[in-house]
């Protein structure tokens, strides 16, 4: 019980910093995304979004290529803080940012697109700069959003089993998240606890469901008055 409550808190760390660091990187990419005209741009959102569609050992595999002392951005990070990179919870965390780039990305470049024009051209004629208009506004008006991604990208990364097994392995306290422990259980026929963790697992989702479900039907509301 100890070990799986130790597995639980990493899990929940991971998702945690995940989020967290999706939200301050995601969110500002996401509006010039969502805003931007550029041939750049929308070549941009199809390869943001091709972790919905590769297979997480295709991803992880490629992670682990570059996490390697043996290639640039492995051997940098070995000098540079004096550790390896691959099965690591740094390492860890980095590939689920990666992976779970979409699950926020998305939701947001919708969240901005939906918001109505003529409220920025309001607010520049009486003199409210960018940063004005986007802490006043955007942020506030799509907070719907903001719930959505948030809650996609933690419960995403909660569930992650490709990518932890390929860069991070199944190392207790450092990288041995629910899914894996999950895994183990059911190879060595341990099915009580395999059945604890999967029914946890199965709330959480639907309770996550439910929540996004909300925050998408309040979204859809506000967007609806707001345009009477």
């Amino acid at each position: 019980m100890e070990s799986d409550l130790i597995t639980l808190g990493t899990s929940l760390k991971l998702a945690f910093f995940t989020t967290m660091i999706l939200t301050l990187l995601g969110t500002p990419i996401a509006w010039w995304l969502a805003r931007s005209q550029s041939l750049f741009a929308g070549l941009c959102i199809p390869l943001l979004a091709l972790p919905l569609v590769l297979p997480p050992t295709v991803i992880g595999f490629y992670l682990l290529l570059a996490f390697s002392p043996n290639h640039l951005f492995g051997a940098t990070w070995l000098d540079w803080f004096g550790s390896s990179l691959a099965f690591s919870f740094e390492g860890l965390l980095l590939g689920s940012i990666i992976y779970s780039l979409p699950f926020f990305m998305q939701p947001m470049i919708i969240a901005f697109r939906e918001l109505p024009e003529d409220l920025f051209k309001a607010a520049a004629s009486l003199g409210a700069n960018a940063i004005d208009r986007f802490t006043t506004l955007v942020l506030p008006l799509s907070k719907h959003g903001f719930l959505i991604a948030c809650t996609l990208t933690f419960a995403h990364t909660l569930g992650e089993f490709g990518i932890v097994l390929m860069i991070g392995g199944n190392l207790e306290g450092e990288t041995r998240v629910l899914s894996i422990a999950l895994f183990d259980y059911v190879e060595t026929l341990n099915y009580e606890r395999a059945h604890l963790l999967a029914a946890g697992l199965v709330g959480f989702s639907l309770i996550t469901l439910t929540l996004v479900q909300w925050a998408t039907h309040r979204g859809y509301r506000a967007s609806s008055l707001s345009t009477r």
